[in-house]
């Protein structure tokens, strides 16, 4: 490990600067752009903060990568079938 910690501590320390970053854009008040690019930003690095603070602090880099896909695809495919099942479910009431 360097001094200036792991791959796993550095991605975690850039992702909650970016989320903070967006909730900053988020809360000016003068463009919708830098609002839209804010909201972008805040759910981008959430995704991955959920994916890489999952993650083992001595993992390298290239494991980091392909364990955070894998988690992420575990994200996307719970929120696959929950849009999936929505109108299915709606439907056992009538």
């Amino acid at each position: 490990m360097s001094a200036h910690g792991s791959f796993v501590e550095r991605a975690g320390q850039v992702l909650i600067a970016a989320m903070a970053l967006g909730i900053v854009m988020i809360a000016q008040r003068y463009s919708i752009s830098l609002y839209r690019w804010g909201l972008s930003i805040l759910v981008v690095s959430t995704f991955l903060q959920i994916a890489v603070g999952n993650l083992p602090q001595d993992a390298s880099a290239m494991r980091s990568i392909v364990t955070t896909i894998v988690i992420l695809t575990g994200v996307a495919a719970v929120f696959a079938i929950g849009i999936w099942l929505v109108p299915v479910l709606s439907q056992l009431g009538h």
